[in-house]
């Protein structure tokens, strides 16, 4: 195992006290002795340890060491996985030194443990290669990596020389990427210094679709057609969803990252007290070959905040242009985002109705800045009605119609008024009845 291990260039610099690492220094370290200790069986038994840790977290079953390596390949940032990234067939010298490890890590992949067992008197790789998990459905927050990883082992299993064993990592590269941003739809930040931000991936997203929000057809074909053109490669605005609470304006954006997460696109959800380090996020980000989502949830601001004139430089107006990847998509209950006031108009000079005020020219602008603005409206109480019944059906509830309407007009009554979020709330109600 170590000889092989000292092959590797591209993809050699493995995390300190990784599994590969260890079984590497343990298949040496039995070399370099003419033997294996005590020691040296102890050592491969944390190894196997972790690696049944890992198999529960991420839900890995059957040859888990296969899923081990293919875990490694997929999540390694090094020259190699970035040109793949970006392009569809890589040539030249990096090509050449991307094959040649893959070839070793390929008869790493299928190694054969019997000999390094003998050694160590130890017998306990047939059942990690042949791994029965507790419960399948324990995994539920790594769906999505786990998704990954199955299809690529199942496309690798099947491989039968090193030629076909690279075109189908080379292909999972082009069509994902690699790292946290191939295996993830969402993101959060964590600011690490003024320098550079931490993203932390969203493992248990909600899986909605834009046939989950009833109505509002024409909010919708607006969102889709505006990020249509923006994964497609061409010009997009950002995007301001505003209007009443609970009217699905947060969802409508969900739905989008996951309407078009096969097409590159990925969302990184940022707070407001974050806003200062806007710009060292997009810098992270601006090469990367992925479509960018900046999503700001219940974005307002009152009057003693300023965190809006960090976002007003990102958008519009700062030194550096804004990436092509990159849009911000925000939600808020007001239209003008920043909170007004009657003293902000004492300055105001009236002139065909037009507003010359400096004050509140500076907080509107924000708004402004958004191309695209979608307001989503607090619906009629048929309209109310429509989404229940709707949601209703799709939940399995057979109740009639007018008991639905009857039940649901007491619930909104006693449960903040008509809105598409009431309406969920009810059907979860009933579920639970």
């Amino acid at each position: 195992m170590h000889n092989l291990l000292s092959e590797i260039v591209l993809f050699g610099e493995l995390p300190e006290y990784s599994i590969l690492k260890e079984i590497g220094k343990i298949s040496e370290n039995i070399d370099v002795n003419a033997g294996a200790n005590d020691a040296d069986r102890r050592s491969f038994n944390a190894q196997i340890k972790k690696l049944l840790q890992m198999a529960v977290k991420y839900g890995f079953e059957g040859d888990i060491w296969h899923s081990y390596i293919i875990f490694i390949l997929i999540m390694d940032e090094n020259p190699f996985t970035r040109v793949c990234e970006k392009k569809a067939a890589v040539q030249g010298s990096i090509a050449e030194f991307g094959r040649e490890d893959i070839a070793v890590l390929k008869r790493i992949y299928n190694f054969d443990f019997s000999s390094l067992e003998g050694e160590l008197k130890l017998h306990i790789m047939d059942r990690v290669k042949n791994f029965t998990p507790a419960e399948k459905e324990s995994a539920m927050y790594h769906k999505n990596i786990r998704e990954k990883v199955n299809s690529l082992k199942e496309k690798l299993d099947k491989a039968e020389d090193d030629g076909a064993f690279y075109d189908r990592i080379t292909e999972f590269y082009r069509d994902f990427g690699f790292g946290e941003f191939g295996l993830n739809r969402a993101f959060r930040i964590n600011p690490q210094n003024d320098e550079s931000v931490k993203f932390l991936p969203i493992n248990n997203m909600e899986r909605v679709v834009l046939d989950d929000l009833i109505g509002y057809e024409l909010q919708k074909q607006k969102l889709v057609e505006n990020t249509k053109a923006f994964v497609s490669g061409k010009k997009a605005n950002n995007v301001l969803l505003y209007g009443d609470s609970g009217t699905g304006k947060s969802t409508s954006i969900k739905a989008i990252v996951n309407e078009f997460y096969g097409e590159g696109l990925r969302m990184i959800e940022v707070y407001k007290h974050q806003f200062r380090y806007l710009s060292q996020l997009i810098s992270q980000i601006k090469d990367r070959n992925y479509k960018f989502i900046i999503y700001m949830d219940d974005l307002s601001f009152e009057d003693f905040e300023t965190e809006y004139k960090f976002l007003k430089a990102v958008i519009e107006g700062g030194v550096e242009t804004k990436p092509d990847n990159v849009l911000i998509y925000a939600t808020s209950n007001r239209r003008h985002l920043v909170k007004e006031t009657w003293k902000d108009r004492d300055d105001v000079e009236m002139d065909n109705g037009l507003h010359h005020s400096d004050t509140m020219q500076e907080k509107l602008s924000l708004a402004y800045r958004f191309g695209v603005t979608i307001n989503y409206s607090r619906p009629s109480q048929k309209e109310f009605f429509n989404i229940v019944i709707n949601l209703a059906r799709k939940n399995g509830i057979t109740m009639p119609d007018d008991e639905i309407c009857a039940e649901a007009n007491k619930w909104e009554l006693a449960h903040g008024g008509i809105s598409g979020r009431t309406a969920e709330q009810f059907v979860t109600h009933l579920m639970g009845q």
